[in-house]
Formats: C-alpha cells, sequence, structure tokens
C-alpha cells in the first residue's frame, strides 16, 4: 500500500473516486438533499486547492492503482474516501493511520467531521464525539455528523 501526495494533474481522479463512492454509499444513510450536498461540498475547485497545498494524498493497491483518497488541512482529516469495491481490506485504516503521523509531527490531536457510514470506524480507531451538527439541506433533507477528535500524544 503505496500513498504519496496527489499531483493537481489527478484532481479529477481524487474527485471521482470521491463523488463514485459518496454516491454509491452514502443513499443508504443519507436523503438525497444531503447526498447532493456531500457531491457539492466536494468539488473540483476545492480538491484542486487541497492539492495545491500540498494537504491531499492518495492510496495504491499492490498493483498501483489509486484505491483512496484522504486530505489533512492541519491537525483535521478530511476527504477520506475509499472506493466502494476496496473498502473492508485496510485502505481506510491505513490512510487513518497515515494521517494521524502527519498531524501528531506537529499537533497532540486530529480532529474530523465523521459521516454516518464512517463514524463506526473512527469509534474503533479511538476517536471520541464531541458535538453532533445537521445542516439542513435540499427538499428540507438533513445532513447530520459528529464532530470527533482523538488524543495522539500527551
Amino acid at each position: 500500500m503505496d500513498i504519496r501526495k496527489a499531483e493537481e494533474t489527478e484532481a479529477s481522479l481524487i474527485k471521482e473516486m470521491t463523488h463514485r463512492t459518496i454516491s454509491a454509499v452514502y443513499p443508504h444513510y443519507y436523503p438525497e438533499g444531503a447526498v447532493k450536498f456531500f457531491l457539492e461540498h466536494h468539488s473540483a475547485e476545492k480538491i484542486i486547492r487541497d492539492i495545491r497545498a500540498g494537504e491531499v494524498y492518495l492510496i495504491k493497491d499492490d498493483n498501483g492503482q489509486p484505491v483512496g483518497t484522504v486530505t489533512v488541512n492541519g491537525h483535521e482529516i478530511n476527504r477520506l474516501f475509499v472506493l466502494p469495491e476496496f473498502q473492508g481490506n485496510g485502505f481506510g485504516g491505513r490512510l487513518i493511520t497515515f494521517a494521524e503521523e502527519l498531524i501528531a509531527e506537529n499537533y497532540s490531536e486530529a480532529e474530523l467531521s465523521a459521516s454516518f457510514p464512517a463514524k463506526a470506524i473512527y469509534l474503533k480507531k479511538g476517536y471520541s464525539g464531541v458535538e453532533f451538527h445537521s445542516i439542513l439541506t435540499e427538499n428540507g433533507d438533513y445532513l447530520c455528523y459528529d464532530y470527533m477528535k482523538k488524543k495522539l500524544r500527551p
């Protein structure tokens, strides 16, 4: 499992992985308006901005195929997605560990916003919910998520 910084030429790949994962997984947990909000939130412009800032990483499988991504903004883990057909193979856990190691270089705590499908994974990794949020989206639908934290070092 190789993890490296994403290049600007890979922005469309990262957007496609992110949107494909949201479209496949999130409708099982969220109403249509919330799914649409997630898709718009993870826009090409935001991905390009984060790549230019050096904050986006790709993970590849043993065959060199990109299968997931994570963005690390300061002490926050964002945009962590693994393609649906590769979930359950340790890629997400490896991305979390990688992000935590980066964050621990400068911060004592990692923070993230956990969607419903990801919450159980973060709880297993030692994160604790500190706030619950909901955003009113299209059609009167709500997007609900937990803001979570984990101590990385004393």
